[in-house]
């Protein structure tokens, strides 16, 4: 053993392991010009035969396709390796066929006699069957397979790379589970197409065999007579029989790698091998075994029937329904036993304490009972380990840690319903089916499929709840399918992003202060509580997570809050000052690798009135009624011209006036963003491509 790992490190040293392949197609290529003594037939013969069961194996106790991804190579290789044979033992059967039966080899000897029992004829017509099954039967039936399978995998590309992004957009997964799984998306893909290019190899493979036998045939009858002055009958004896053996040793390895590949194809991907599944799905219910076996059994006791081997078969297979209900049986009752041995819990009842004063959970799931296997570790349910992602990529996305998620389950809801809750509040609810799977619609689907109609419950796309067995089908049409878990998992991520002011509480806030303090303790300490008070930092971070802000860069916000503290302690103007500190954020958010903004401007006449009407009113907000009703009407057909442009919805205005639209129109027009002039870096540049009050 460590004879071969020194032997395995030394070829990965040298290199020589990458020039395995190239090394074995030159060999291949070399039989087909180079004489072959009959020994060394025999064992290039017996290896093909080894290898081809070898890959069946392999085949089948794979649990998914792409574990055996060089197959189409391998398919392709041994295919050669066949021919290559075949070329080698023609060669030595028309020059050697006159000495015996034995003239190439034992093996070819030995197919030709005890497979056939010698009989040429009986060796023809099984050659032929051998055929008509690889040709006809296995390698058409797994081209097709292969063909649709390609098909329908390029088909559902989209709806799958949907499905990837959504998990990543959810923090499900991070950035190199997405980029493995694409290219897993990708590798598929090209394995369906390169196997139903490679099944073509082999039905060549199967029509060469039989142009061969023909050959072999006649030239041998032609060679022996003429050039050894056989008798015919001895001829054809001899050459037929050889050539006869020749075929079967070559179409066996040909038959089990053509299943080999059927199996590969044809198989659903799980975390069982094919055998796994054999036995668990075939055999999962005593109560057909008997049904069959009784069937059986019927037909054992018609008259002129072989009642043995049906009998025998019958009873066999009752006893097997037999001892799996026994066992079932067995299993039930332990785990009753289990149960009933359990003491029971009886609650003691103590005086009541503050401890028992129970406080509103900051973020709160509850679920109906028929959702609690998602929540459920001994049920596998997996949203707990989501719940998770979603809070550690609303971190690194956001700047702060969100509170902990309360889950429990609520029997007032529907038994498939769930809720979510801030601060005790409902702020979002839906249902999902635990058995089934959500198709969502972007918007490009080539179909209808049946099942329960419904929305997107995140963001209200038309989607229909569908049976798990149609997923291939949906993702075919277009449509981006999830499950259950990943539904409520998205829409607890839009919502802590919709909601992230709401979660800043002070607790987070001191909690984000000392985290900054670890690395610049001079620069918190001179803030808080010396200069400004915990509640106005408080307030102006909520403030820009209220305008979809991230507080990532908290050392800009923290120095921008202590230089102006002296000069106005107004949530509102720090939070001003704050923006157009971190102008180049706030555009790169709004823009991530544009160098021209293209953005709707406002009218200047309508600039001049705004700022009058701020300025006159004693509140500092206030807008003539008929006013505001055109802002929000131009605002929102702006915003909508941007986005059919496929463009940011992002006003432009003048500083004065950024607070005051931002306010009214977050919820006149929630899609629009507005910006001022002093937030925009002097490095990009702007240009205005729909105007409200004006023309642009």
């Amino acid at each position: 053993m460590n004879m071969l790992l020194m032997l395995q490190n030394f070829a990965k040293r040298a290199g020589l392991i990458g020039m395995v392949g190239p090394a074995l197609i030159v060999l291949i290529l070399a039989m087909m010009v180079l004489p072959l003594p009959p020994i060394l037939l025999d064992i290039l013969f017996t290896f093909n035969i080894a290898v081809s069961i070898m890959v069946l194996l392999v085949s089948m106790n794979t649990n998914k396709a792409l574990d055996f991804a060089i197959f189409p190579t391998v398919l392709l290789i041994t295919t050669l390796l066949r021919l290559s044979l075949n070329v080698a033992s023609t060669r030595i059967v028309l020059l050697e066929g006159h000495t015996g039966p034995d003239a190439a080899g034992k093996v070819i000897e030995s197919f030709g006699h005890f497979l056939v029992g010698g009989n040429y004829a009986v060796g023809i017509v099984v050659f032929a069957i051998l055929v008509v099954i690889n040709f006809v039967v296995i390698t058409k039936g797994a081209g097709r397979i292969a063909e649709v399978g390609a098909r329908f995998t390029l088909d559902a590309m989209p709806g799958k790379q949907m499905a990837i992004d959504a998990d990543l957009n959810a923090g499900l997964i991070g950035e190199d589970v997405a980029r493995k799984r694409r290219a897993e998306i990708a590798q598929e893909a090209d394995f369906y197409g390169a196997m139903d290019g490679a099944s073509k190899f082999v039905r060549g493979d199967a029509v060469a065999g039989i142009i061969i036998l023909f050959i072999n045939i006649i030239g041998g009858m032609v060679v022996g007579v003429l050039q050894h002055n056989l008798d015919i009958a001895v001829a054809a004896k001899n050459y037929t029989l050889l050539t006869i053996g020749d075929g079967l040793v070559a179409q066996i390895p040909a038959l089990v790698i053509s299943t080999a590949a059927g199996l590969v194809v044809s198989r659903v991907a799980s975390e069982e091998n094919i055998g796994q599944q054999l036995v668990r799905q075939l055999f999962k219910q005593p109560q057909i075994i008997i049904l069959t076996a009784i069937i059986v059994g019927s037909m054992g006791l018609i008259p002129s029937m072989p009642h043995f081997a049906f009998l025998s078969l019958a009873g066999a297979m009752g006893a097997l329904a037999y001892y799996m209900v026994r066992t079932n049986e067995r299993e039930i009752a332990a785990q009753e036993q289990a149960a009933a041995e359990a003491p029971p819990v009886i609650p003691e009842t103590t005086e009541a304490r503050w401890e028992d004063v129970e406080q509103v959970d900051v973020l709160g799931l509850e679920v109906g009972y028929r959702l609690i296997s998602l929540v459920d570790k001994a049920q596998d349910g997996d949203l707990l380990r989501r719940i998770k992602g979603i809070r550690k990529k609303f971190t690194q996305d956001i700047g702060f840690l969100p509170p902990p998620v309360h889950i429990r389950d609520n029997l007032d809801l529907r038994p498939n319903g769930y809720r979510i809750t801030l601060k005790g509040v409902d702020v979002g609810s839906g249902e999902a089916y635990t058995n089934m799977l959500l198709a969502i619609n972007p918007g490009s689907v080539s179909g209808e499929l049946q099942g329960i109609q419904t929305r997107d419950p995140a963001f209200g796309l038309p989607a229909i709840w569908i049976d798990s067995a149609l997923r291939d089908q949906a993702q075919a049409m277009g449509y981006t399918v999830v499950d259950p878990g990943t539904v409520v998992a998205t829409h607890l991520s839009h919502l802590l992003g919709t909601r992230a002011a709401e979660l800043l509480g002070r607790q987070e806030v001191q909690q984000l202060l000392d985290h900054i303090a670890k690395v610049s303790p001079k620069l918190v300490e001179d803030l808080v509580p010396k200069t400004l008070p915990l509640g106005v930092v408080q307030k102006v971070l909520q403030n820009l997570l209220d305008e979809g802000m991230h507080i990532r860069d908290m050392r800009t916000i923290v120095e921008t809050l202590a230089e102006n503290a002296s000069r106005t302690q107004d949530p509102y103007q720090l939070t001003s000052l704050v923006r157009v500190a971190l102008g180049p954020a706030i555009v790169q958010q709004l823009y991530p690798s544009a160098q021209e903004l293209q953005v709707i401007g406002m009218d200047k006449e309508l600039e001049y009135i705004l700022i009058q009407a701020m300025q006159s009113s004693q509140s500092g907000i206030g807008i003539e009624p008929g006013l505001a009703d055109t802002v929000v009407r131009e605002a929102r057909a702006a915003a909508e011209t941007q986005e059919q442009l496929g463009l940011p919805a992002v006003m432009l205005v003048p500083a004065q006036l950024r607070d005051l639209l931002a306010r009214f129109l977050k919820r006149a027009v929630p899609n629009i963003r507005v910006i001022s002039h002093d937030e925009v870096p002097d490095f990009k540049t702007i240009r205005v491509t729909a105007m409200v009050g004006g023309r642009a």
